[in-house]
């Protein structure tokens, strides 16, 4: 167990307690639900992880949850560190000098039972090599998607990049639409969001304040998305799209999200890392 700094132990706290209210969000519209059956319940599992020299290399939560609304959701908190290895290290922001580092975050991502109600992915974290900085963002994912519902959401999201920043929405809208387009099926993953990465302004407070309205931005909006069509009639038409849809979700998640290459690279647990895979996809 290394000892952390202040704003390590901020950045690990903020997570932890982020997560506690989005699990108790999703298990709260679970609740709402009129379908029959047990409401959905998360399900944790906490996993260590061992540094490439055999020693601690910290650890992490991971939570899922299959039930009536969300046919999975999974939100994953972690705290690892150690040492990159000498090739992956030559690919991280102020490794190359020297491979120790220290990360923490949390990850979720959403795949609902109504192909109406949109899929979702949020990720923030916090890395430090010989750098310090955030990364993360949160963009929307409908199988069918809906203008008005997408223009509320990006609404959302710029209206938290405002209050830090003007120039964050279109700079980080921007890299969202770059980052989640899929070169081999040449579209977009889903509708946009922002998307973030070597955040360092030199204010460090002033970053982990937008990275936590990050946060705070997809817990006040995604269940009024939800809520607006959860309960609203589908046909198997639909639901075909969305399995067709969760084949595109998947492919982009193992071939290009740089979320699955960190983890995998460091040596994370591997069902926390694919828990973003849905739980059923079809491909014609």
């Amino acid at each position: 167990m290394i000892e952390l700094d202040d704003q390590q132990q901020a950045a690990q706290a903020w997570f932890r307690s982020l997560r506690d209210s989005i699990w108790a969000m999703l298990e709260q519209l679970e609740d709402e639900s009129p379908l029959p059956g047990p409401a959905g319940r998360f399900e944790k599992r906490l996993w260590n992880r061992t540094d490439h020299g055999g020693g601690d290399g910290g650890s992490g939560e991971m939570g899922v949850m299959k039930g009536k609304v969300f046919e999975k959701a999974g939100v994953n908190i972690s705290t690892v560190y150690g040492q990159f290895n000498p090739d992956f290290a030559k690919q991280i922001n102020g490794a190359a000098e020297d491979p120790r580092f220290f990360a923490t975050g949390i990850s979720l991502v959403i795949h609902p039972a109504n192909p109406l109600v949109p899929a979702v992915h949020m990720n923030t974290r916090m890395l430090v090599t010989t750098k310090r900085w955030f990364g993360g963002g949160v963009d929307l994912n409908p199988a069918l998607p809906d203008a008005d519902e997408t223009a509320r959401f990006h609404a959302a999201v710029k209206d938290t990049c405002d209050r830090h920043n003007p120039d964050y929405y279109p700079a980080h809208s921007k890299w969202a639409e770059e980052y989640f387009w899929v070169p081999h099926r040449n579209r977009h993953r889903g509708v946009g969001g922002i998307f973030y990465d070597h955040l360092d302004s030199g204010d460090w407070a002033a970053d982990f304040a937008y990275t936590q309205d990050v946060g705070r931005c997809f817990l006040e909006t995604y269940p009024k998305l939800v809520r607006a069509k959860m309960h609203q009639p589908f046909t198997e038409a639909q639901r075909i799209e969305q399995l067709k849809y969760r084949g595109l979700y998947a492919e982009f998640n193992l071939v290009y999200d740089r979320g699955t290459t960190f983890g995998l690279k460091t040596g994370g647990n591997t069902d926390a890392i694919l828990m973003s895979l849905p739980p059923h996809a079809i491909w014609e």
